[in-house]
């Protein structure tokens, strides 16, 4: 039955007690108006107001048949306004001035729990403990809506001042709601004025005064704001009409169309939308879901019923509805069916021009072109009229999956915002990103002496980004094919654009305009490229000195048979491996030989050794591997092409080898020691001196068809092939070249005796087995890594 004030600033001491009440106190709420007064709610059935200070209250507001429960003022500065709630089931508002109450609200089924005025729209709101939370209006005090979530009892609602949000309290959880349109309620026309709506009163601001070198992109401007007076109605939206002379306010099922300059009334009546046409004295009112109204010069024209309703209404050259069929646009003037498409917008924007078309989904957006040539065909020829309207009415140019928040034309230009915040155009089926927004902004309008485009918050602020007109000039020219303008206009576009305006016209297909319009040097590169043109991009390789750029366009010169400068290009990329390909490519032998010099002295070992071995200088090939210290591939290239080299080869392989395990190096077999380990030893050196003989030959190219491949070719049965005819050359022949019995007998007979083949410079075939065993019985098999060797292999076995 007390109400006690406590000083937290010292200690929490209680400073003044209040009584008056004769139950409980269920509520106090301090007037914001006047911190020094304050509320009470009792379940003594009264509403008690009381000064700090003072320990009996102002007043008292009786009327509840129940105990109250909850109280709470208006915030808005035009009501001294107070709202109860009571175990009545009844909601009061009171006005604590006069101390009377102006308004009695009824149909909850419980006793009320909670009540409160919202600080930023029009709008009461109560909770009960039938489990349902009413939103009244504030104006009218008319029914809004009911909200039940099925979580039990009401016991309190929060709201917070510059948010739309609101907090609901059950007994079995909370949650938290968002109310009213986002997006605030303002609008500017072509010559900057501002109009916007805060609570119920309108202001102007104006963007002429500022200084526009001094803007900077994305800050909030420092506007003047001037107070035009109250709205009869609570505005949800403002929008001037296309010249900017008038400007329509909407809210609470009404409009009021006001002059833009002094607000004075010029028109006004009942709508649920409001839209204007392309012509500024023409207008469309949806006053319900099933009749529209058309206005010209604010006198009624024409009422009608669409065949499948009006959801919502969009203004432009034709006006749109939209209903359960999809989008149906109507020619301003008959009402006709234009053309019926199959889609749910949430937008439509027209350009100033009425070509073009945007409608936006709740996912994506289409760009269509109007075809008014079409239109007026078809309406001298019915038959092409069918139930949808006229199908060539419109062109698709684009689609786009993206959702649009707001969006306006400049030109053949589609500005909007994304609902990720980002400010984009779209033109020519190319989206360019002028900004990434810190917050959700909603685009005001485009003013072409400023270069700039103009945004607003909720919170009313206003910000600025640089847009310019010349480069949008250019691209609305190339869009509609107008040459002579966009050349025209290019000049005024600057430099630093210009690299932007290239990439749109690479995207148009506009490749040769792009190269000569593009400042930035890869771009220019990339497209001399795609021209196929060599001498813009020998220039710009030249330039930039890029060994990507050289490859580029030696693949480019090379495909033009143009192989000198291919062949320049690879040398400037220092591409050994491309110049290789070229020089075989052209059966160069000389640049091969350059090559194989140039290649050795980079130390690219791979090409050298391909242009020598090409080349057929296979010692040079075996100084390369010995070089690059690949010694054991060294061995086995001796081996197969020059077995004379073996032994030197061996040696340093034995080196190297013993560095890693001693005994696995002295295992390694030189033929010069161990002939019967290395069959046809001595015939492959005889092979090596004819396959020489061979290499100092040049042989013609169109020989190459009587030639038989390398691959082919079996050297040691060649040179077999060759003693043979020697033998027959060398034997005595008679005057008839016929054999002369004996003489090979008297040769062998009168010369020294042959030696046995068992016996090799002095050492017998069993010895050099013996010295083999010996060395085989001292080698440590632990040291040898054998972990790539499969020991049940039976060809193994047999062996």
């Amino acid at each position: 039955m007390l109400i006690k004030l406590w000083n937290w600033e010292k200690n929490w001491v209680c400073q003044q007690v209040f009584e008056g009440h004769t139950h409980y106190v269920m509520e106090v709420k301090v007037n914001p108006k006047d911190n020094n007064t304050f509320a009470s709610a009792s379940l003594d059935k009264t509403v008690k107001v009381w000064q700090l200070g003072s320990a009996q209250p102002n007043f008292t507001l009786e009327g509840h048949e129940k105990g109250v429960n909850c109280v709470d003022y208006y915030m808005g500065g035009d009501k001294p306004y107070l709202i109860s709630g009571a175990d009545d089931r009844m909601v009061k508002i009171w006005d604590y001035q006069n101390k009377t109450c102006v308004q009695t609200l009824e149909g909850h089924a419980q006793n009320i729990a909670s009540v409160s005025f919202h600080p930023e729209l029009p709008i009461i709101l109560t909770g009960s403990e039938d489990g349902t939370v009413k939103i009244w209006h504030a104006n009218t005090y008319r029914l809004e809506t009911t909200l039940n979530y099925g979580l039990e009892r009401v016991w309190s609602i929060g709201v917070l001042r510059g948010s739309n949000n609101v907090a609901l309290g059950y007994d079995e959880g909370a949650i938290l709601i968002k109310l009213g349109r986002e997006e605030p309620a303002m609008s500017m026309d072509a010559g900057g004025k501002i109009i916007w709506a805060k609570h119920s009163e309108l202001q102007q601001a104006s963007l002429k005064a500022l200084e526009k070198e001094e803007i900077q992109d994305g800050e909030r401007l420092p506007l003047a704001v001037k107070d035009m007076g109250s709205c009869e109605v609570y505005p949800q939206t403002v929008q001037h009409n296309p010249n900017g002379r008038f400007v329509v306010v909407c809210g609470d099922g009404e409009y009021i169309i006001y002059t833009a300059m002094a607000l004075r009334n010029k028109s006004f009546g009942s709508a649920q939308e409001f839209v204007w046409a392309a012509d500024s004295s023409e207008y469309a009112v949806r006053e319900s879901s099933s009749s529209i109204k058309l206005f010209k010069n604010f006198k009624e024209r024409k009422s009608f019923k669409p065949e499948f309703g009006a959801e919502n209404i969009f203004g432009g050259a034709l006006l749109g509805v939209k209903s359960v069929s999809g989008l149906a646009f109507y020619d301003w003037e008959t009402q006709e069916l234009v053309r019926r498409i199959e889609i749910q917008p949430r937008a439509v924007y027209w350009s100033e021009t009425g070509e073009l078309c945007c409608i936006v989904t709740d996912e994506s957006y289409f760009v269509l072109k109007y075809q008014p040539d079409a239109v007026a065909a078809a309406a001298e020829n019915p038959e092409k009229i069918t139930e949808d309207g006229i199908e060539d009415a419109f062109d698709v140019l684009g689609e786009v999956s993206e959702t649009v928040k707001t969006g306006l034309w400049v030109g053949d230009c589609f500005i909007y915002t994304n609902s990720v915040n980002r400010l984009n155009y779209y033109v020519g089926g190319e989206i360019v990103t002028v900004s990434h927004l810190d917050r959700t902004m909603y685009l005001l309008g485009y003013i072409p002496q400023d270069n700039r485009l103009y945004l607003g918050d909720k919170e009313l602020n206003v910000v600025s980004f640089q847009l310019l007109l010349s480069v949008l000039e250019y691209q609305t020219a190339v869009m509609r094919r107008d040459f002579d303008t966009a050349d025209r206009v290019l000049p005024t576009v600057p430099k630093e654009q210009r690299t932007r305006v290239a990439h749109f016209l690479e995207k148009q297909g506009f490749k040769k305009q792009a190269l000569a319009v593009s400042s930035d040097a890869e771009h220019k590169f990339d497209l001399a490229i795609q021209l196929g043109d060599l001498e813009n991009a020998y220039n710009l390789a030249k330039e930039s000195a890029s060994e990507q750029k050289w490859k580029q366009l030696a693949e480019l010169a090379t495909s033009q048979a143009k192989f000198e400068l291919a062949q320049q290009c690879l040398h400037e990329a220092q591409d050994h491996g491309g110049l290789l390909l070229l020089a075989t490519a052209a059966g160069n032998a000389d640049m091969v030989t350059k090559l194989g010099i140039q290649a050795d002295q980079a130390g690219k070992h791979n090409v050298s050794f391909l242009s020598y071995f090409l080349l057929g200088d296979l010692e040079r090939c075996l100084e390369i591997l010995l070089a690059s210290n690949r010694v054991p591939e060294a061995a086995f290239f001796a081996r197969t092409y020059l077995p004379s080299e073996i032994s030197r080869v061996v040696e340093l392989w034995r080196v190297q080898l013993g560095k890693v395990n001693e005994k696995a190096g002295q295992s390694l077999a030189d033929p010069k020691d161990y002939a019967n380990l290395f069959p046809d030893y001595a015939a492959s050196l005889q092979a090596q001196q004819m396959l020489a003989g061979e290499r100092t030959k040049v042989i013609p190219a169109e020989d190459w068809k009587d030639i038989m491949a390398n691959y082919e070719r079996k050297p040691l049965e060649e040179l077999n092939a060759l003693a043979d005819e020697e033998d027959l050359i060398d034997e005595p022949l008679d005057d008839k070249d016929h054999p002369i019995a004996g003489a090979v007998e008297e040769e062998l007979e009168g010369g020294e005796p042959s030696k046995p083949e068992e016996v090799v410079a002095g050492i017998t075939t069993e010895d050099l087995e013996a010295e083999l065993e010996m060395d085989l019985d001292n080698l440590k098999l632990d040291d040898i890594d054998t972990t790539d060797v499969n020991l049940d292999d039976e060809e193994l076995l047999e062996d």
